[in-house]
């Protein structure tokens, strides 16, 4: 009477893995969308923050050589 005792153990350990490796698999989903987000905002940001440089470059060679030089040393 034992066998089937540890039969029936051993098959609610196998279902309480089973709910938990599937709850693992949503989580890690979950997960993945999040890393994609945040991987597509960065690279966003990061798009925008070369704009931003651009523009400041570009206003910075617009300056008069007198202005422009004692910015660019105080920025170094």
């Amino acid at each position: 009477m034992s066998n089937p005792s540890q039969i029936d153990q051993i098959a609610e350990r196998v279902e309480r893995l089973l709910v938990r490796y599937e709850e693992l698999q949503r989580t890690n989903a979950l997960l993945g969308a999040q890393v994609e987000s945040l991987t597509q905002e960065r690279d966003s940001l990061k798009s925008r923050l070369g704009a931003a440089r651009a523009r400041v470059d570009a206003l910075l060679e617009r300056l008069p050589e007198s202005i422009a030089t004692p910015l660019q040393n105080g920025a170094s």
